[in-house]
């Protein structure tokens, strides 16, 4: 089959599902991942002849997308705070507004003329995928930051991830709600933990809903901040002075978590909006 009559059928074939520039950015996505080709050579070659091992790949691929599984899924790989991750159904996928996060965190040291050197400690929680301390540990060289998480194959991914992004860091398996302490104490800890209560599954897509792992998504309607509550008691005992908690949050409990921190103590705590303008993220210091 030749390129130009693959895309029509791509098209047609996924046209009820998704709109057409997401189809196209999955082609796109695609052709490039399987065939080397950019977007201008469907320009340039449409009549560029797709061999038949490299057709039922992308035949797979389409199915899955009929399934509303998630590209990133498909071609086992995202691009977060601009380094290469690895993601699979055991890891959630990392979104633009954990970028923001991320960046926060980085200007906030730089800000803080903290002196970047080895005594700089950070622990991420619930890492998934590795997406905050690698990026973190990509540009603060010098910093020690390990990692925690429940899931044994996340923590595996999320050595993959290091090991492709060239940095060192520790990867701990720990179930954060029944941990008593931390390994050490840290100038930053951060977390991206579950937060979406299940009244809001009707809000989630499809693609997410049915493929993302719930144990990294979903809390409990009666009890929504079960993680925040836990993460800020231990990082009352496991933060050093002048160190800072950050969390992101879930959109519609901004107010909530303030006054949870407020009432463990953290005296300054800021709440803050993503692009979106949505609450996102917390930075709370005792």
């Amino acid at each position: 089959m030749i390129l130009k009559d693959f895309k029509l059928f791509f098209s047609e074939q996924l046209s009820e599902i998704y709109p057409s520039t997401e189809i196209d950015s999955f082609f796109f996505i695609l052709i490039d991942e399987y065939l080397g080709l950019q977007r201008i050579d469907t320009v340039l070659q449409p009549n560029f002849i797709v061999e038949d091992d490299k057709l039922s790949i992308l035949n797979t691929a389409l199915q899955r997308l009929q399934r509303e599984e998630p590209i990133q899924y498909i071609i086992g790989k995202t691009e977060f705070y601009g380094y290469p991750f690895y993601v699979d159904e055991n890891t959630l996928i990392p979104r633009p507004e954990t970028e923001e996060l991320v960046a926060w965190v980085i200007a906030e040291l730089k800000n803080r003329n903290l002196k970047i050197d080895e005594s700089l400690t950070i622990l991420d929680i619930g890492t998934g995928s590795g997406c905050i301390p690698i990026s973190l540990a990509k540009n603060l060289a010098k910093a020690k930051i390990s990692a925690i998480d429940v899931s044994i194959d996340a923590l595996k991914m999320a050595q993959k991830n290091a090991n492709v992004n060239s940095v060192n860091m520790d990867f701990i398996a720990l179930d954060i709600l029944k941990a008593k302490n931390l390994p050490e104490k840290y100038d930053i800890i951060i977390s991206n933990p579950p937060y979406v209560r299940e009244l809001e599954k009707v809000e989630i897509q499809n693609n997410v809903l049915q493929n993302e792992p719930h144990l990294a998504l979903f809390v409990a309607d009666d009890n929504p901040l079960l993680f925040y509550d836990k993460i800020a008691d231990l990082a009352k005992q496991h933060l050093l002075k002048g160190g800072s908690l950050f969390f992101e949050i879930n959109q519609y409990l901004g107010k909530e978590t303030v006054q949870l921190l407020h009432q463990k103590g953290f005296k300054t705590v800021e709440l803050k909006k993503d692009l979106f303008k949505n609450d996102r993220m917390i930075k709370a210091s005792l």
